[in-house]
C-alpha cells in the first residue's frame, strides 16, 4: 500500500511538472549561465586539484543545482496549505510518508533530468569525464535532492507564510554554497577556511563527485561522501516523515 500511495502522489506532482515546462527551463538556467560565463575563466588556472577546470566546475554545478532547487521545494506546500490542498490530502487514507516521498521523488527525478542536460551541455564545451564517474555524480545529486527536499517540506509544514520560509532557506544555502567549495576547491583558500568547511556536510559530497569525474573511485573522499550522502538522506526523510505525521494533530 505504501508503494501504491507513493505512486499516486508522485503521479499527481509529476503531471503538474510536465504541464509547467518553464519550471524545468528556468531551473537549469542558472547553472548553465555559470557554465557559459564562469567556466571559461577557469581554463588553464592552477586549481590545486586533479583534473582540468571542467572536472572541477561541473561537479560543483551539479550539486549547486540540487542545493538551491531542492531547498526551495517547500514553497509549493505553503501555497497548497493556504488553498486547503494539504488538509484535503491529509484526511484521505493515503500514508503520511507517501505524501512526503511522492513529492520528494518527483523533485529527485526533475533535478536528475536537469543534471543530465547540464552534463550534455558541458560535454559540448569540453568536459571529459568517465561514464561511471558521471553516473556517480547523478547518484549524489539524487541523494542530496532527497535530503534537502525532505527538510524543505518539513520546514514548510511548520511555517505559515513564504516570508518566514525564504529567509531561513537563504540563511542555510548561502553559507553551505560558500563553505562547501562548490565553485572552487577549498584547498585554494586559507587553512582556517579549509578547516571550517569540513564541518559542512556538502563539502564531502563535492569532493567525492570531483574524484569520480577524474576516475578516482577508491578514495577516502568517495567513502566519506557516500556515507555522508546516505546518512543525510535517511535522517532527512525521517525528520520529514515525523513532521508530516505530527503537524495538524
Amino acid at each position: 500500500m505504501l508503494l501504491h500511495d507513493i505512486a499516486l502522489v508522485f503521479g499527481r506532482y509529476a503531471r503538474q511538472t510536465l504541464r509547467s515546462r518553464f519550471q524545468m527551463l528556468f531551473g537549469v538556467l542558472m547553472p548553465l549561465l555559470y557554465l557559459l560565463f564562469f567556466g571559461p575563466l577557469l581554463d588553464g588556472l592552477p586549481l590545486g586539484s586533479s583534473g582540468d577546470s571542467w572536472q572541477v566546475l561541473i561537479p560543483g554545478l551539479l550539486l549547486q543545482l540540487a542545493l538551491f532547487g531542492a531547498s526551495f521545494a517547500g514553497f509549493s506546500i505553503i501555497v497548497e496549505k493556504s488553498t486547503g490542498v494539504v488538509e484535503r490530502m491529509r484526511v484521505t487514507p493515503v500514508s503520511r510518508l507517501a505524501l512526503l516521498l511522492g513529492r520528494v521523488l518527483r523533485d529527485a527525478l526533475l533535478f536528475m533530468l536537469q543534471a543530465v542536460l547540464l552534463v550534455l551541455a558541458a560535454l559540448l564545451m569540453g568536459l571529459r569525464a568517465p561514464l561511471p564517474g558521471v553516473l556517480i555524480g547523478f547518484a549524489f545529486v539524487g541523494l542530496l535532492t532527497v535530503a534537502l527536499a525532505s527538510l524543505s517540506y518539513a520546514l514548510a509544514m511548520k511555517v505559515a507564510t513564504p516570508q518566514e520560509f525564504g529567509p531561513v532557506i537563504n540563511a542555510v544555502t548561502m553559507p553551505a554554497m560558500l563553505l562547501s567549495g562548490l565553485m572552487l576547491p577549498m584547498t585554494l583558500g586559507p587553512a582556517w577556511l579549509d578547516i571550517t568547511s569540513r564541518f559542512t556536510p556538502l563539502r564531502y559530497l563535492v569532493d567525492a563527485v570531483r574524484d569520480a569525474y577524474v576516475g578516482s573511485y577508491a578514495t577516502s573522499h568517495m567513502l566519506y561522501g557516500a556515507v555522508m550522502a546516505v546518512v543525510f538522506a535517511v535522517a532527512a526523510v525521517a525528520v520529514g516523515a515525523r513532521v508530516f505525521r505530527r503537524v495538524g494533530h
